[in-house]
């Protein structure tokens, strides 16, 4: 549950502070799938240099035309009100417990996979509970749109592999040019990505590739019941 809570945290620390809960909750999410332990520290390290020489190195090559973009999530028109809680205390304190609900929840029902849930519900939390609701609305949408997409694809990814790479590929340059304006888009394109991968994969489950939607649609209304009820976090009325 700290990866969750962080991601909603570090926010106050701008898009590098937002990255960095990002990379410390995929991490622990890969750790714990993975069962990694102290023996693959030296992996891990190599593979997190391997990362940031093909993120950073792009960036500092693209000169003047890097720009910094301000993520939706992260200008939402709070204000620090004296005697409450930060908004990003908030947000994390909201992913977190948003997490644990689904935790528990998994261990009662059993759900297919609970991590896209506990995803979906940690990164729909915006800085207002009408901010999230519109986050879960998007990515809603963008799932519905993307899962029947990586499934109808299904047929090409048992034969034609190194099509659905590219075609994942495509998916993930639209993903990254659509995250900050376009949030649905970036869903649709993500859950598509996944979808198709996992297919390339070997796992051709509908059961569980369907799965994605529904446990996204969990994960979204439990993300708006904690942005309502966890410390909801209010914009400012206007002349007030």
């Amino acid at each position: 549950m700290t990866g969750a809570f962080l991601v909603g945290y570090l926010k106050r620390f701008g898009v590098l502070g937002a990255g960095i809960g990002s990379q410390i909750y995929i991490g622990e999410l890969l750790a714990y799938g993975a069962r990694l332990t102290t023996d693959d520290v030296v992996a891990i390290a190599i593979a997190t240099l391997i990362a940031a020489l093909a993120s950073v190195v792009p960036r500092m090559l693209s000169g003047p035309a890097e720009r910094p973009v301000t993520l939706a999530v992260l200008a939402a028109d709070t204000q620090v009100v004296p005697g409450r809680y930060s908004p990003e205390l908030c947000m994390g304190f909201q992913a977190a417990i948003g997490a644990s609900v689904i935790v528990v929840l998994n261990g009662l029902v059993g759900l297919e996979e609970s991590a896209w849930a506990i995803t979906a519900c940690t990164y729909v939390v915006a800085g207002s509970a009408t901010g999230t609701v519109d986050r879960v609305r998007r990515r809603i949408i963008g799932t519905l749109i993307g899962v029947p997409l990586g499934l109808a694809c299904l047929p090409i990814a048992e034969h034609a592999p190194l099509v659905v790479w590219a075609a994942a590929a495509i998916a993930m340059v639209i993903y990254a040019m659509a995250l900050p304006e376009r949030y649905d888009i970036a869903c649709a394109a993500f859950a598509f990505t996944l979808i198709v991968t996992l297919a390339v994969s070997g796992v051709h489950s509908y059961a569980l590739l369907t799965a994605r939607a529904w446990e996204t649609l969990l994960g979204g209304a439990l993300g708006i019941v904690t942005a309502m009820v966890v410390f909801p976090i209010h914009t400012p009325r206007s002349g007030t």
